[in-house]
């Protein structure tokens, strides 16, 4: 059997427990925005912008 990749992604969701939290980051040529979740997808705080250079992943980091 064949193992596929959308296989592996719902494996390592699967894995997400209350311990986690997930951040997604939007990329973008200029600005980026990233966003916390919680294990179930809620949204947590608001939505944080960044510039796409040096400073604005420092920023991102902090």
């Amino acid at each position: 059997m064949k193992f596929k990749a959308q296989d592996k992604q719902n494996q390592l969701i699967e894995n997400i427990t209350v311990h986690h939290l997930v951040v997604g980051v939007d990329i973008a040529q200029d600005t980026h925005v990233a966003r916390a979740v919680s294990f179930r997808g809620i949204a947590l705080g608001t939505p944080l912008a960044f510039n796409s250079h040096l400073e604005g992943f420092e920023q991102f980091g902090r």
